[in-house]
């Protein structure tokens, strides 16, 4: 049975891996997180040791080592700005990783753990889940079957109250701010569907919303991405938490259902060796990187409600 680690049971994410290692029939042999609300993990692994202090994880974990039961994967749903560390333990005690968006904050962290990775014999596996779904395989077959050039408005808002800006999620230096925080995997898809970036630009840049312009081989992408529930569509307000839209040519891609099995897909990939790695998340993070530097520019390529938050 394949054993596994689990960095950060608390988060908000750590419910779908556990879901996954149970459904790829794995075992959680330990777990860690500085707070202790981690009561789902009853639901699945009520036999799996857990610490709320990462030198006794530690320990337990090269003990299992050192008796010959090495852990096969560490699964990391920490806070952003701790991914690199985690992933470097993880390497380095013995352990092939998989790792939640974003791997880390910025493209030259990878570099680094590539030296690691060739070092340790290990493979670090990130979550790129959108590459899985149905809806988004079916949007990338129909590209690539013609020469045309796109017109693509991507729009993602999911509520976030107070909490968010009192949290880790809320200083840019922890998660990257909202477009790497929320944005990443979706910068990820627009790659896997329309081809190599050649250049973007940034028009708005606030801690709730973020908004911009991409320019694929097959694409013109106007972006905008928000944590405000006020930014929500006047029919979605006060009845959904989260609006999910993507239009090609003013045709909307319907992709807001299939996301809740993904991250088991993504776990029976990683098991059957053919997981995402450090070369294939590169890209994104080096537009996330570079998005928060970036002047902001006023062109006439803006998203609608960017230009409407401008003008407002």
């Amino acid at each position: 049975m394949t054993s596994f680690a689990l960095i950060g049971a608390a988060g908000y994410i750590a419910p779908r891996h556990m879901k996954a290692i149970r459904a790829v029939n794995g075992d959680l042999k330990v777990a860690f997180d500085p707070n202790d609300s981690v009561g789902i993990i009853d639901s699945h692994f009520p036999d799996a040791h857990f610490f709320t202090e990462f030198e006794r994880f530690d320990r337990h974990v090269d003990k299992l080592r050192r008796k010959g039961e090495r852990i096969d994967y560490v699964s990391i749903c920490s806070p952003n700005y701790l991914h690199d560390a985690h992933i470097r333990f993880g390497l380095r005690a013995g352990s092939d990783v998989i790792c939640e968006k974003p791997l880390v904050l910025n493209p030259w962290n990878i570099d680094g753990l590539a030296e690691i990775e060739a070092d340790t014999g290990r493979r670090i596996n990130t979550i790129l889940q959108l590459r899985l779904h149905p809806a988004i395989i079916a949007l990338r077959d129909k590209v690539a079957a013609s020469n045309a050039r796109h017109a693509v408005d991507l729009t993602y808002i999911t509520s976030r109250g107070r909490w968010y800006h009192a949290s880790w999620k809320g200083e840019d230096a922890k998660s990257g701010g909202v477009a790497t925080n929320i944005g990443v995997h979706f910068f990820d898809m627009l790659a896997f569907v329309f081809g190599p970036l050649k250049s973007q630009k940034a028009h708005l840049r606030e801690g709730e919303r973020a908004g911009g312009f991409l320019e694929y081989e097959k694409a013109d992408v106007r972006w905008f991405l928000s944590v405000d529930r006020n930014d929500l569509p006047e029919g979605a307000k006060g009845q959904k938490t989260t609006y999910r839209s993507i239009t090609v040519d003013g045709e909307e891609v319907e992709f807001s259902d299939g996301f809740t099995d993904l991250h088991t897909r993504s776990y029976e990939n990683i098991l059957a060796g053919q997981g995402y790695g450090l070369d294939d998340v590169r890209f994104s993070i080096e537009v996330v990187s570079a998005f928060r530097t970036l002047p902001l520019t006023l062109g006439g390529e803006r998203h609608p409600v960017v230009t409407a938050k401008i003008k407002g």
